[in-house]
């Protein structure tokens, strides 16, 4: 099979254990893969493959736990292990989905596939150390409904998955951090260091995504700042709101006039 095909082979397996090798395999293999100008076909079953666990439920009903406790440290673990695994599947699916695009944007997502495919790992494992697996708490499914919102337009899938949401995590990871401190245990000191290996990937992997969206707009003549409003608009995305990591997002590829447009 070539590259593309094999990404969404990856993407259709539910196991997560097997996702994982697969997404890590592909990378292996990717620069000796053949890709196909024409997408595979995509299966009836519907997309993404997934355990039957964790429950899928709305946000705002997902229920809030204190990482002072126990069962709370092993529940934010377990909400972050889910991004996680999203994120192996919103990185596979831009691999096999979008036609007409360089070889390199296939195999960069390839790559963001296999490295999120680690940093679940490193979660589940420290999930285990606690007593606990994923699936064991529910969970919501935000990031996979943009996905879908994106799914035919691979400018907005570049504008509104990685340096949307994804870029939130540059945000959100130091102040889970600070918490986790104050929390002074040794499987929360873990989850700290954990933290510092996948706040470091990621922030390559909303570099890519500014990186493609960049050149989209280049390629179509439109202008990334003005049209990125229009796109959040379009697919009634998150209006992100401060505090922002600056100096992460500055790393990762934003411009500082896209930074103004955060605080508008």
């Amino acid at each position: 099979m070539e590259l593309r095909q094999r990404a969404l082979q990856a993407l259709c397996t539910a196991d997560p254990l097997l996702k994982v090798a697969q997404a890590r395999e592909l990378l292996g293999h990717s620069a000796s893969l053949d890709i196909a100008a024409a997408a595979p076909a995509q299966p009836v079953s519907g997309l993404p493959g997934r355990p039957a666990k964790p429950e899928l439920i709305h946000p705002a009903n997902v229920p809030r736990r204190s990482p002072f406790k126990p069962e709370g440290l092993a529940a934010l673990l377990h909400a972050i292990a889910h991004i996680e695994f999203n994120a192996i599947n919103l990185a596979l699916d831009a691999a096999w989905r979008f036609g007409g695009m360089p070889a390199r944007f296939y195999r960069d997502w390839v790559r963001v596939a296999a490295e999120e495919a680690y940093h679940f790992s490193l979660l589940r494992e420290h999930l285990a150390t606690l007593g606990y697996g994923y699936g064991d708490f529910p969970a919501h499914d935000n990031l996979w409904t943009m996905c879908e919102r994106t799914k035919d337009d691979v400018v907005a899938r570049m504008a509104l998955v990685p340096r949307t949401l994804e870029a939130r995590g540059l945000d959100a990871t130091p102040q889970i951090q600070d918490k986790l401190r104050r929390v002074g245990t040794p499987e929360a000191k873990r989850a700290v260091d954990i933290l510092d290996i996948i706040l470091a990937d990621e922030i390559g992997h909303v570099a890519i995504g500014n990186h493609w969206y960049r050149w989209l707009c280049e390629r179509d003549g439109l202008d990334p700042v003005a049209h990125y409003g229009v796109l959040v608009q379009r697919h009634d995305a998150p209006r992100l709101y401060p505090p922002f990591n600056e100096a992460a997002r500055k790393r990762a590829g934003f411009s500082d006039e896209e930074l103004a447009w955060l605080l508008m």
